[in-house]
């Protein structure tokens, strides 16, 4: 009875940690001040086409969605858009599958004039 418990516990922490591998994080933007038209990199975790499949800056009220230029499992790099308020502004995603969510980490750029 005992091993049977160890084992269930076991298996349910290993499907608990599967789970949470395929959530995107975003952690640092070079460079972390731009201007309207350059190209920004995004540096993370899962943040593939698979997992990411819309990226916008938000003053958290108001998102614009950005040109992706490439991307990869670990990086993201865009376009600052022409027609977007100078401003600091946080990186926001958006998930695929039939429950996207949308998620905003504490990644921030700074649009300047």
């Amino acid at each position: 009875m005992r091993i049977s418990l160890i084992s269930l516990f076991l298996l349910a922490a290993g499907f608990a940690v599967y789970a949470q591998e395929g959530v995107p994080r975003m952690y640092t933007i070079d460079p972390v001040s731009a201007q309207r038209g350059d190209v920004v990199t995004v540096t993370g975790d899962f943040l593939d086409a698979g997992c990411v499949t819309k990226v916008f800056l938000t003053d958290g009220s108001n998102d614009t969605q950005v040109e992706v230029t490439e991307q990869s499992k670990t990086t993201i790099k865009f376009k600052v858009p022409g027609k977007i308020a100078a401003g600091r502004l946080a990186v926001m995603i958006l998930t695929p599958g039939p429950n996207p969510r949308f998620i905003e980490e504490p990644v921030k750029l700074l649009i300047t004039e």
